[in-house]
């Protein structure tokens, strides 16, 4: 049964800065199995912003091309239509909801930083283990959105969120157990309303809701999950920036051996 303050959060992402109708379309195109690079080429084509993108990517130093590309077509193919799809995604988020503005609840900027801070590792730890470069923009931006779910809770119960961030220290539990305790509801489940609500699937989908309950989860981004668990539990250790969750718990082991890191950089990694 939906309770009052699930409405609340629904009505509050309504409000939500919207994906531009680019981003939206390019989202929808590439949900599409029989699309093609020409399909997304004229979508992202009446975007400017995200053809500079685009062909930023493609000419950056990690692809190491020895000539630069002018062809938005040709880029998307090389790219790949997964890379971009995610690529649309980050630019639209970051630009539209990256705020610095101060809350009662959780610092957005501090927000952010952490936020940041996972989808870069978890795009390391991608590359680390030998995943195909053109997939490792999806670790970034499934760590980049992980906590989308606080954004909401933050606004619509700011100062109850705060005492709930004070609770989860004072208690030295993790902030999603402190979320249920107090709120009756965690940042996974106000994450699936915007899932909802922007039409995301895929294994940034996939992360936002399992993110704290991967015992439950039986799809197919296994590794996407597994490695931003990873990503977001050792941003949390290390204190880059602030989630509201300093105790946060350490991933079980059926999280880290489908992980097959190099065996010394595994051991590092356990032993913090």
């Amino acid at each position: 049964m939906e309770t009052d303050l699930d409405q609340k959060l629904r009505d509050y992402i309504k409000t939500m800065p919207s994906l531009p109708t680019s981003v939206s379309k390019v989202l929808e195109i590439c949900n599409n199995p029989h699309t093609s690079p020409a399909d997304l080429n004229h979508v992202i084509s009446l975007d400017p912003v995200l053809v500079g993108r685009v062909l930023k990517l493609i000419n950056s130093a990690y692809y190491g091309l020895g000539h630069p590309v002018t062809n938005l077509a040709r880029a998307i193919i090389m790219l790949g239509i997964n890379t971009v799809k995610n690529l649309a995604l980050t630019t639209a988020v970051m630009g539209r909801l990256s705020s610095k503005s101060k809350s009662p609840g959780l610092d957005m900027e501090g927000f952010w930083r952490h936020s940041l801070g996972v989808g870069v590792s978890a795009k390391l730890l991608a590359k680390k283990r030998g995943i195909d470069g053109k997939l490792t923009e999806e670790y970034f931006t499934a760590g980049l959105l992980h906590d989308l779910g606080k954004i909401p809770i933050n606004a619509v119960l700011s100062k109850k969120y705060m005492l709930t961030v004070s609770s989860a220290d004072i208690e030295r539990i993790s902030l999603f157990k402190a979320e249920e305790n107090t709120l009756g509801l965690n940042h996974c489940a106000a994450g699936a309303m915007i899932n909802t609500a922007w039409k995301l699937n895929g294994a940034v989908a996939d992360v936002i809701v399992y993110h704290h309950d991967y015992s439950n989860f039986s799809g197919n981004c296994r590794d996407v999950l597994y490695s931003v668990i990873v990503a977001n539990w050792f941003v949390s250790l290390a204190e880059i920036g602030f989630s509201g969750d300093r105790h946060a718990e350490k991933p079980g082991h059926e999280v880290w051996k489908p992980l097959v890191f190099p065996w010394k950089f595994s051991m590092k990694l356990r032993k913090l």
